[in-house]
């Protein structure tokens, strides 16, 4: 292919991907302007211009225009990405880098098969029950999952070949690997040690996008490309879609739930972060060593060393300088109320019947941060009964201990450490692999 052609077709790839991910027929759409390109150069490009041409070549393997268009679209149903100007470089970039990816995995398991006459790529029927799995997990069957597609000009096949490869390759790098990995019970120990010592520290609830820089040509493309997920998150696109379709991380399979984790678990720049997060917000892109993270944090804990305690209480509204006379005025009114309440389930109900004296539910708090007077009451006071009058410069209380706990989880098991460890270690293996092979490879962009 001479220069001249190749720049139109790299022009009819760019009108055909802005028409196609507008949903419109690619024969029968007009070429619209390209950002970036002139109105000279747009009317070289013919409708005939947009037809299939070459996308790429891996390793003699053909990927096609419409291959990377019908990927383009399938990652912008998926994700909940709506394409403009602005994302659809990181569309094409990422469906680009996933055919061919894909491409490498296919050709590295039928080399295996050939040379161990096994059958390692999954058959037809294996798709047919991943596509059902799929499809059951966004309440529709298969066939509708497919002609929602279909509506939206997305070929089963896309969708049938990327799940294709997905499921073969994990089989085979799980079946090949898996059993050769031997996690050491110093291993084990040093992780529950480290649980152990930061369980008392706050918890975060957290799922993830990591952007490798290596896989999308460097770091700018990826804090970039970052930012623009984070705003489509942020218009309405599904953070566990995202992940799936965007992120390197082993949890991606998962939608990106990384579940809960504390100190030391996370690289030191997502910590400092999640510091900052309060529930329901989403992080600024991270830099680390790792990759450039995407954060949402779902929930938060303190640790499990932290005693907490379920608070109501009844007062009597007094200013900070009332009298003697009135703070036993107020005293002498919260305890008449002492004999009629039975527990925290009727406390309000039997304070309405005391004129002067409010009562309400305090919550969950941690016993350290409670002030001195309901520190001593907590300590001093049975579960189910008014405290002693608490003076404050607010008025007079008597609280009741509604239940008390010890926040954070359970230490994870040795053997939920192990199925963790022995995932990180897959999917390291699983990227060191496909960087090899891309190493290796021949592949032309077009």
């Amino acid at each position: 292919m001479n220069t001249s052609t190749r720049s139109v077709t790299r022009l009819a790839l760019a009108a055909a991907t802005a028409l196609s991910l507008g949903f419109a027929p690619m024969v029968q759409a007009q070429v619209a302007p390209v950002p970036g390109t002139t109105d000279a150069a747009l009317a070289e490009v013919t409708e005939a211009a947009i037809g299939e041409s070459v996308a790429a070549v891996v390793n003699d393997d053909i990927i096609s225009t419409y291959d990377l268009v019908q990927r383009m679209r399938l990652l912008s149903i998926t994700a909940g990405i709506q394409p403009d100007e602005n994302t659809l470089p990181q569309l094409q970039r990422e469906a680009m880098r996933s055919l061919i990816e894909e491409r490498l995995q296919i050709q590295e398991l039928r080399k295996v098969e050939k040379e161990h006459k096994a059958e390692i790529i999954a058959t037809d029927a294996d798709v047919d029950a991943e596509l059902a799995d799929v499809a059951k997990g966004n309440n529709m069957t298969a066939d509708q999952m497919l002609a929602q597609l279909r509506s939206a000009g997305v070929g089963p096949e896309t969708l049938r070949e990327q799940i294709r490869a997905e499921v073969s390759w994990q089989g085979y790098i799980r079946g090949r690997y898996g059993s050769r990995l031997r996690i050491g019970q110093d291993q084990i120990k040093a992780v529950q040690e480290q649980l152990t010592a930061s369980a008392g520290k706050p918890q975060y609830q957290i799922s993830e996008v990591v952007i490798d820089p290596a896989r999308v040509g460097g770091l700018d493309n990826a804090v970039q490309g970052a930012g623009q997920l984070i705003v489509q998150i942020q218009q309405g696109a599904p953070f566990p879609a995202v992940a799936r379709q965007f992120s390197s991380a082993a949890t991606a399979a998962n939608g990106g739930d990384a579940g809960w984790v504390g100190a030391g678990e996370m690289p030191a720049e997502v910590e400092q972060a999640l510091e900052q997060l309060r529930p329901g917000q989403i992080s600024r892109p991270i830099v680390t060593d790792d990759g450039v993270y995407i954060i949402a944090l779902r929930d938060k804990r303190a640790g499990s060393n932290v005693s907490l305690v379920s608070l109501k209480q009844a007062a009597v509204p007094l200013a900070a300088d009332a009298s003697p006379a009135q703070v036993q005025a107020a005293a002498t009114q919260l305890e008449t109320l002492r004999p009629l309440v039975t527990g925290c389930a009727d406390l309000e109900a039997k304070a309405a019947d005391v004129q002067g004296v409010m009562a309400g539910d305090l919550g969950e708090a941690e016993v350290a941060g409670l002030i001195e007077g309901f520190q001593t009451a907590v300590a001093t006071t049975p579960d189910g009964q008014l405290s002693q009058a608490i003076r404050t410069n607010a008025g007079l209380h008597m609280i009741m201990v509604c239940g008390r706990r010890q926040s954070g989880a359970q230490i994870p098991t040795a053997q939920q450490i192990e199925s963790r460890l022995v995932g990180q270690q897959l999917s390291m293996i699983s990227r060191r692999l496909l960087r090899d092979l891309r190493g290796t490879a021949t592949i032309e962009q077009r």
